[in-house]
């Protein structure tokens, strides 16, 4: 017999959210991620879940196609709809290539049908906890870099656009109607508030802020 493969160390920490209407899948499934060290949430219904709530932690959600009222794949659409990027990877008895090519499509990490290896399952869990750990760093790194840009001056943020894009001082001067002296004071405070340490590093924290702020 094969042993299912443990957790890795970047799990530690996450949770496990599953949404089934069957109950014996629901303990199944608790049982499993139990045996490797996963904390798991399990709810009958999205509207349970939803109303439960989600918790700051790394996870994913292991969601059943079919079920009374509202299916997962709409649920899917009402996740994204709500700002909820929780990776998903699919479980169904009754699936088909239209149905897994719609998920997939839509993000979905996994489309698993019933009866299916534990491991593949478990396979799919870390993929998806290893997805949600690596976009919560990313969201982290752009908190940072935009509460570093709230920090400009409007002028400080005009003159950047334009840095980024590779003009001189004196085209940035003129381009603005300013001194070229006041473009390179603004710079300056630029790259302080920024923590650039050089114009490749401001080019870089450009590409990575929120289109909107700029």
């Amino acid at each position: 017999m094969v042993m299912p493969t443990q957790a890795s160390p970047e799990a530690s920490g996450a949770v496990v959210y599953v949404i089934d209407d069957d109950e014996s899948v629901r303990r199944a499934l608790e049982d499993l991620l139990a045996s490797v060290d996963l904390a798991a949430r399990s709810f009958g219904s999205t509207q349970a879940f939803l109303e439960h709530g989600i918790s700051d932690t790394p996870a994913c959600l292991v969601l059943d196609i079919r079920m009374p009222g509202q299916s997962g794949l709409d649920f899917q659409q009402q996740m994204v709809a709500r700002g909820m990027r929780i990776p998903i990877i699919f479980i169904t008895g009754h699936g088909d290539i239209e149905m897994s090519v719609r998920a997939m499509k839509a993000g979905a990490i996994e489309f698993l049908t019933k009866p299916f290896r534990d491991q593949d399952l478990l396979d799919a869990i870390q993929q998806g906890i290893k997805k949600d750990v690596q976009r919560r760093a990313e969201d982290d790194v752009a908190a940072r870099l935009r509460g570093r840009w709230d920090t400009l001056s409007p002028g400080e943020r005009d003159v950047m656009g334009l840095v980024v894009q590779g003009l001189l001082n004196k085209q940035i001067a003129a381009d603005l109607g300013v001194s070229e002296i006041t473009v390179k004071v603004r710079r300056g405070q630029i790259m302080r508030k920024m923590q650039a340490g050089s114009v490749a590093d401001l080019v870089r924290i450009w590409d990575r802020l929120d289109p909107s702020t700029q």
